[in-house]
């Protein structure tokens, strides 16, 4: 293990899965103690486990809908208590509606709002302090390449969500660089859950998806997404602040 974020604290939503459960492990494996925060408080804590016996690394698991608000500051006190400071945010959590404008629900909207850009900003708002105490930090917030694409149709309510947590990462890389506190936002393309359920639904779609993708595959949670996340949030990395970063094996420009 390198040890290069020993000592640092790190909470992460959406870890009980996927690209979350991908930064967590990558994160711990760098030596940092994990808050691994979920809904589904089962797999937060299968997480944990394999934290303990691949890395021995400390982490916690934390049950929370982060589309509840006023949740939000009793998590990030746990995390503080248990672990005497906060130095690295990941907001991963996300609810997804893929479909036209016309079939758009204004309820699932919202909701995806919530859990989205608006708990982001809450859980800014609420780690910043800790980090400006701490000396500074890392923030990753992902966003999604979907607004990014020549025919975007069937992704507008999706890719609004996500754009509006990309405007919110620029604006806390400025408004917090001076406290040394860095804002990223990374643009994934993982062999999560819901993908590998959509390839296995759809297979053709699903092929012909990939061969968009320069590199020809998905990347892994772990050791594409979650290995990259715990290089930008490291020390050789603390002078890339503001940044839109796409992991995606080259599929999107973001020029």
């Amino acid at each position: 293990m390198t040890a290069t974020l020993q000592e640092q604290v790190a909470l992460i939503t959406g870890a009980g899965q996927g690209v979350g459960q991908g930064i967590a492990f990558a994160l711990a494996k760098r030596g940092a103690k994990i808050a691994a925060v979920g809904r589904t408080l089962s797999k937060c804590e299968d997480t944990v486990a394999q934290i303990k016996e691949r890395f021995g690394t400390d982490a916690i698991a934390l049950e929370a809908d982060i589309g509840q608000t006023d949740t939000l500051e009793h998590v990030v006190n746990q995390a503080v208590t248990a672990f005497g400071r906060l130095d690295i945010l990941v907001n991963n959590a996300v609810s997804a509606q893929i479909c036209s404008l016309m079939d758009a629900s204004i309820e699932k909207f919202e909701e995806g709002l919530r859990v989205g850009p608006i708990a982001t900003l809450r859980l800014m708002q609420l780690a910043q302090p800790h980090m400006v105490k701490s000396g500074g930090g890392s923030i990753i917030n992902l966003a999604s390449s979907a607004a990014r694409r020549w025919d975007s149709s069937n992704y507008g309510v999706y890719a609004a969500e996500k754009e509006a947590m990309r405007a919110l990462s620029r604006a806390a890389a400025n408004e917090w660089g001076p406290l040394g506190i860095r804002t990223n936002t990374i643009l994934p393309l993982a062999q999560s859950p819901a993908l590998a359920a959509w390839a296995t639904y759809r297979p053709e779609e699903a092929a012909a998806f990939v061969k968009t993708v320069p590199m020809q595959r998905v990347g892994d949670c772990e050791q594409d997404i979650g290995e990259f996340v715990a290089v930008l949030c490291s020390p050789e990395s603390g002078y890339v602040n503001g940044q839109s970063i796409a992991i995606d094996g080259g599929q999107v420009n973001l020029d």
